[in-house]
């Protein structure tokens, strides 16, 4: 097989490509990486000095290919499946980046500055950064919510790379800051987002490893 993604079935980032490949339905081999285990964790910085995942290597193309956002694209143009989800219209194609950073930088990234907090030991947490973190993910609700009350996906009407990054986002950070009950239309879209078949099954394989989210 041709590809394979180096990932991890809890991982947010993971989540977000693992979508935009069931919605394509290309052919991948998933390599599980450990990096809590020390011989899974050498053998992947090897592959990846830098030690985070997902990264996707196309043994056809002997191509590397690190980072969500560009592993997507890397798909939609390489390896190209029954869904595309970076549009060939220029205009189109910058409103999904956009909105693909707007997830990535002020959603997902703010829910894991307060999910690694609670992994620090005892005297080393940073209150102020977890209460910025939360203030940074209210002002992502609010404009995000503006943004769904007259669209199905992030985008529109059709679902995109934008999306695959707004799923695995939303569902973390409603664990650590929930936004259900205060923001309507963003629980509308994440209510369809969860009903999404490329989503649900990400959700059943991350499953047996939930127990261990810190959230």
């Amino acid at each position: 097989m041709s590809l394979k993604l180096y990932m991890h079935p809890l991982a947010a980032f993971c989540h977000k490509v693992l979508i935009a490949l069931y919605e394509s339905g290309v052919e991948f081999e998933p390599q599980i990486v450990d990096l809590g285990d020390p011989v899974s964790r050498a053998a992947f910085l090897e592959v990846w000095p830098i030690g985070k995942f997902p990264v996707l290597h196309d043994a056809a193309r002997n191509q590397l290919v690190p980072e969500s956002s560009i592993i997507i694209e890397y798909l939609d143009q390489h390896h190209p499946g029954r869904a595309r989800l970076l549009s060939a219209d220029a205009d189109i194609a910058r409103e999904t980046r956009l909105l693909d950073r707007f997830y990535d930088l002020y959603v997902a990234e703010p829910m894991q500055k307060i999910v690694t907090d609670k992994l620090r030991p005892d005297g080393q947490h940073d209150a102020y950064g977890v209460d910025a973190a939360r203030a940074a993910l209210n002002t992502a609700y609010a404009l995000a919510d503006t943004q769904m009350a007259s669209r199905t996906w992030a985008l529109g009407s059709d679902f995109s790379m934008a999306d695959c990054a707004a799923a695995p986002a939303l569902f973390y950070a409603d664990k650590v800051q929930p936004f259900r009950d205060t923001h309507p239309h963003l629980a509308a879209y994440f209510e369809r987002l969860l009903q999404r078949p490329s989503f649900a099954r990400v959700l059943r394989e991350a499953e047996p490893y939930m127990k261990f989210f810190p959230g």
